[in-house]
């Protein structure tokens, strides 16, 4: 088996251009082990993009990219395979397919990637439909007939269903309300731990900033403009972080005062 490496993912010196349309200019970034990591920046900042780069769905005009020891410009066809197996992603709406059942949804990537027999596969999905949060009876419901909640994690189910050891999210709260974006939060935070796997957030999400990821990495000016833990990218001086984290960071503080001393007098 390959060894677990760490960093697990080290992204060096990226450029990625349409044209003459420049997205990134010399980005670079290292996940570790185990770590819930968030990639945060402004809107057309190439966030998607760089994620798609990470999972090989589009190659960067420059720069080296290396995941589980795998340097992607070199990797041979069967080791992209091998790879690709070994992470799950949930892209922001989900990414469900609408003629497909749950159940259907989540047995797909078992059956394209092993040999399991389909009684074994029934198991499976019921297994990590039960590590998500829902009924068994959601197995047997289209997309159509889920609520967003539902869709997230049905599609988390699908993206845990060959037991990855990195698990990529794009905006997995987004389009759900604070009680469901919390409770979705508590579930990543519960599965890295119990699993033990490594997740990579694309993330908007003030109070995912906040409460649960490790280390960030931030986007703006085509590069990353700062980079590590909250405390640490609260000391950056750049616009952006001063416009988002800062302003964003003192008025959650005031309003969890405010809330507290609420609460206090009741």
């Amino acid at each position: 088996m390959q060894n677990i490496v760490n960093p697990v993912i080290k992204v060096q010196d990226i450029v990625t251009k349409f044209g003459d349309t420049v997205i990134h200019d010399g980005v670079s970034l290292k996940v570790n082990k185990s770590e819930i990591f968030g990639i945060l920046g402004e809107s057309g900042a190439g966030k998607s993009l760089l994620l798609k780069e990470i999972i090989m769905l589009m190659r960067p005009y420059s720069g080296t990219i290396e995941v589980l020891g795998y340097n992607l410009n070199k990797i041979k066809y069967s080791q992209s395979k091998n790879l690709s197996r070994q992470w799950g992603v949930l892209f922001q709406f989900g990414a469900l397919f609408t003629s497909l059942t749950v159940a259907e949804n989540i047995a797909l990537p078992i059956k394209e990637y092993t040999d399991v027999p389909d009684y074994l596969i029934r198991q499976i999905v019921r297994e990590k439909l039960n590590m998500v949060g829902l009924p068994i009876r959601a197995a047997s419901l289209y997309p159509s007939e889920l609520s967003g909640g539902m869709v997230k994690r049905a599609a988390l189910a699908r993206a845990l269903a060959i037991e990855p050891k990195l698990l990529f999210l794009d905006e997995p709260t987004s389009g759900l309300d604070p009680i469901g974006a919390r409770a979705f939060d508590k579930l990543i935070v519960e599965l890295r731990d119990i699993l033990d796997i490594t997740v990579v957030m694309i993330t908007h999400d003030l109070d995912s900033i906040f409460t649960i990821l490790d280390n960030m990495a931030i986007l703006a000016d085509k590069r990353v403009v700062a980079n590590g833990s909250l405390n640490k990218i609260l000391q950056s001086t750049h616009p952006f972080v001063e416009k988002f984290f800062k302003n964003e960071y003192i008025s959650k503080r005031f309003l969890d005062t405010i809330c507290k001393t609420d609460k206090d007098k009741l």
